[in-house]
């Protein structure tokens, strides 16, 4: 009896063996370098921002030339230089922080869609691959550099629209 237990117990470890189909590993650092997606989204943001970032560098210009008037200025005018630098500083304000909100909603929205992506592709290669998981390279301490799907995980997230 205790020889039958030991080969149904063997049995049952060769079994699982069988099924076990592996495993793939992913170095997003790498995925998220090579992303045209990440790239469009920072293009775009990049010139979505530019003209306000364009009209607070002209601000601030505009805000030394006053204070280098207001260093030589006559009494009376210094009130109406204080008003313009007022108005321009506060210009500024409002500018910087539509900018900062507009990067933030964009980033969060882009890194939402990103992460859709990269985990659709994931799981496109484990099904493809018959893996029974795909891992981030940083979370394996070590692994079979053949495991890696990098590369393959790069073009799926790169062809999704």
């Amino acid at each position: 009896m205790k020889k039958l237990a030991v080969a149904f117990a063997a049995g049952l470890g060769f079994m699982g063996m069988a099924h076990a189909a592996g495993y793939g590993v992913i170095d997003m650092q790498r995925v998220v370098e090579n992303s045209t997606y990440l790239k469009q989204q920072n293009d775009s943001l990049q010139q979505a921002v530019k003209p306000s970032a364009a009209r607070v560098e002209q601000l601030n210009k505009d805000i030394q030339d006053l204070q280098n008037k207001a260093a030589t200025a006559k009494p009376a005018e210094v009130q109406q230089l204080k008003t313009q630098y007022e108005a321009k500083v506060k210009e500024i304000n409002s500018l910087e922080q539509n900018i900062q909100q507009r990067v933030q909603s964009t980033s969060q929205a882009t890194g939402q869609t990103f992460t859709t992506r990269v985990q659709q592709a994931a799981e496109q290669l484990r099904k493809e691959n018959n893996l029974d998981f795909v891992l981030n390279k940083n979370s394996a301490l070590a692994y079979d550099a053949k495991n890696d799907l990098t590369d393959k995980m790069i073009q799926k997230v790169n062809a999704m629209k």
